[in-house]
């Protein structure tokens, strides 16, 4: 499921290495497996320890920021930032951009434009943790990153803020082209509003004619998750390790148990429901393999003992796992 699952560019991996840093040392310390380096997605959490643990192995926050958003490159972008790089003009741009972050979680962007200025806040979606300063550093830089490469002008910003601090920030100040200020309450790129009218060198209509339908619908289809189908996909996920709690699944989201449970009960259900009937479905799953023992089956659902198995199947299915494999193997 795409919601929680984060997707690491490719060419994320790349950058490091031309930063001369090695993309198993960022895993190691982010105390990671290191198979994530080659898979498609990975969690919340997950996400927000690589970007941590790159930003432990780098001297300065500002120094990394700079480094690995200049040192990107354009052909390794998803087609979710290749159409904002194809864009017609800067505002194209950022408005694609805004639109299509939402197929990738945990940023968000916020675009506002009044008088002589437009502002982008940076938030974060199905999360209250806020995003390691590295993160939120490289995000508002690559906006303005953005506008460079596309327009082929040194740009620069009005303002930029920050909510923690971000290592030495004459280094970004240079960067940006602007005073930047630390300990706010939000993080937020301030632009001159009229670069938002310079066409941009890039711009490819016949690339966005291809791209714009599918990524549309990709999104219509991404809106579509809800916090039931995450949660279920996460205990899915965790009940063959032992039986996934609250906290272990509200974490995985980067939310307190308290906000999962009230999210939950808007959409009509409880964890303790979820768990259930992640469990009803997969013993289900199970018994039609012949492979799997009916212990085996109970244990891969998180019950220690075979009894307590046995009593749950009853309730769900009003009869024995032993006879409902019988009956459906096979069909």
């Amino acid at each position: 499921m795409s919601l929680t699952r984060i997707k690491f560019p490719a060419g994320f991996w790349t950058g490091l290495h031309q930063l001369g840093i090695s993309p198993h040392d960022v895993v190691r310390k982010a105390r990671l497996p290191l198979t994530i380096i080659t898979e498609p997605a990975v969690s919340t959490s997950q996400y927000f320890a690589i970007w941590e643990a790159y930003s432990d192995l780098i001297d300065d926050i500002a120094k990394g920021i700079i480094k690995l958003t200049t040192v990107f490159e354009t052909a390794h972008y998803p087609p979710s930032v290749l159409a904002t790089y194809h864009a017609r003009d800067y505002r194209d741009a950022l408005k694609r951009m805004a639109r299509y972050k939402q197929l990738c979680p945990p940023e968000s962007l916020r675009i506002t434009e009044e008088g002589k200025y437009c502002t982008i806040e940076l938030d974060w979606q199905y999360t209250e943790q806020p995003g390691p300063p590295m993160l939120v550093g490289i995000t508002l830089a690559f906006l303005l990153e953005l506008g460079r490469r596309g327009t082929g002008k040194p740009l620069t910003a009005k303002l930029v803020e920050f909510s923690q601090p971000m290592g030495d920030i004459q280094i970004l100040e240079t960067y940006f082209g602007c005073r930047i200020r630390i300990g706010g309450n939000c993080n937020r790129l301030t632009l001159h509003r009229g670069d938002l009218d310079r066409p941009f060198v890039s711009y490819n209509a016949e690339l966005l004619e291809i791209l714009t339908p599918v990524l549309d619908k990709t999104l219509d289809e991404h809106r579509t998750h809800s916090i039931t189908e995450m949660v279920k996909w996460i205990l899915k996920r965790n009940l063959p390790a032992g039986r996934p709690d609250i906290q272990m699944v509200a974490s995985e989201l980067g939310m307190s148990d308290r906000t999962l449970q009230r999210r939950l009960t808007d959409e009509g259900t409880s964890f303790k429901h979820l768990l259930t009937q992640v469990r009803h479905e997969l013993a289900r799953d199970y018994l039609v393999d012949p492979s799997l023992d009916i212990k085996e089956v109970a244990f891969l659902i998180g019950y220690e003992d075979q009894n307590s198995f046995y009593r749950a199947f009853r309730l769900w299915e009003g009869d024995t796992p032993s006879n409902w494999r019988t009956q459906h193997i096979g069909n």
